[in-house]
């Protein structure tokens, strides 16, 4: 008995550990970086997938570093008002928020179609879509495994 409580224990402590890693991944790599630098980086990581040339590396270059100001801004904002103590949004900020992140999609899109040529672009949208699916996949997996059992 003393055992498989010590061994329960044991991988309790090791799953705690392990997710706890995952956590801090990449997210807190980036976080402290300016928005130069993060766009920088994101530059770049598209030039090794899409084969980017210069004129269009720097025209995604400026797009990311304006990407990059807006969300840290937005982002200091945020925390603003959790600091001042503000609730819930109501659905009407929600709706608006919503709404100017699906204008802001729709006009990033058309950007990248207007540098990218055709093959590029395809590239980019499949990297994009895997990109978004991501965290929806991790939700849905959670749901399927915690159905299963």
């Amino acid at each position: 008995m003393k055992k498989l409580v010590m061994a329960i224990l044991i991988m309790a402590g090791i799953t705690a550990t392990a997710q706890d890693h995952q956590r801090k991944g990449k997210r807190g790599d980036m976080k402290d970086l300016t928005p130069e630098q993060v766009a920088t980086i994101q530059t770049k990581k598209m030039t090794l997938a899409l084969d980017l040339n210069e004129s269009q590396q720097g025209k995604i270059k400026s797009i990311l570093t304006e990407d990059a100001t807006a969300r840290k801004t937005k982002m200091e904002e945020r925390k603003a008002q959790k600091e001042e103590g503000k609730k819930v949004l109501t659905a009407e900020e929600k709706y608006a928020m919503q709404n100017e992140r699906l204008d802001h999609q729709i006009a990033r899109k058309e950007q990248m179609k207007s540098i990218l040529d055709d093959e590029q672009y395809e590239k980019w949208e499949k990297m994009d879509h895997r990109r978004k699916m991501r965290g929806k996949n991790n939700e849905g997996r959670k749901g399927k495994r915690s159905a299963r059992q």
